[in-house]
């Protein structure tokens, strides 16, 4: 059964807009629990749009449940990963003009520079995960890398229509089934509602369904607890059918 994991990432875009202490993440992480996420994501950017490194810390003290830490490979943020040991980290590639992630980590093209980071990430117990587009070339470089887990890019099929989102749809389950083949877990996220939901519960072997903006904006009308479980009761209903 795939589990939910909800990135809380907005709760403090809603904080930072006013500059208040409220809401609190730490609230908003305890409220997911108790709805059933499996997993609370962060995204402690280099420009601290929204998370602080106060949550990440308060977070990983007091959640009850795993914390997966997405993060630039920079080193200020690498230390900070280090230093707070969150259950897992997702490796994905930042710019400061995105409104959000636009695609995944291209790891083909920088096994060298990701390799250290990697490398001390794992020592220090913390599992990585690698935020990658659906394809063969860039699964086999998570293998080299030795990173157990990847997260495959679903923003391209969830913002796509037609035969467009046909042939997306058809990636991303290929690409799943081969990186299971090699062993690797297999996370997927971004751009996934509840209007999506049952076409992207079609690919095979999903781990773990990381989800934010949709939950927080649904949380709007029915409040946060109620989101996390309509979204978590539509993915095990997919996976019961």
């Amino acid at each position: 059964m795939s589990k939910l994991g909800v990135n809380i990432d907005h709760v403090a875009t809603l904080r930072q807009a006013r500059g208040t202490i409220y809401p609190s993440v730490l609230e908003a992480a305890t409220i997911c629990a108790r709805g059933g996420a499996a997993g609370i994501t962060v995204h402690l950017r280099e420009d601290r749009r929204h998370i602080q490194d106060a949550d990440v810390y308060g977070l990983k003290e007091a959640l009850s449940i795993p914390l997966n830490l997405e993060m630039a490979v920079e080193e200020e943020i690498v230390a900070i990963a280090l230093d707070v040991c969150p259950d897992e980290v997702c490796l994905v590639p930042e710019k400061r003009q995105e409104l959000t992630t636009e695609g995944g980590l291209d790891v083909a093209g920088t096994l060298s520079s990701l390799e250290s980071v990697v490398k001390r990430l794992r020592n220090a117990g913390i599992v990585v995960s690698l935020f990658i587009d659906p394809e063969e070339s860039q699964i086999d470089a998570a293998v080299l890398l030795g990173a157990p887990v990847i997260e495959l890019h679903t923003g391209t099929f969830c913002d796509a229509s037609g035969v467009v989102a046909d042939r997306e749809l058809v990636r991303l389950q290929r690409a799943a089934a081969y990186a299971a083949s090699r062993g690797l877990q297999v996370n997927a996220g971004h751009g996934i509602h509840m209007g999506n939901i049952t076409s992207v519960m079609q690919v095979p072997h999903l781990d773990t369904l990381n989800i934010g903006h949709s939950i927080i904006a649904r949380a709007v009308f029915v409040g946060l607890e109620a989101a996390v479980v309509e979204m978590r009761e539509a993915i095990e209903g997919v996976g019961k059918s």
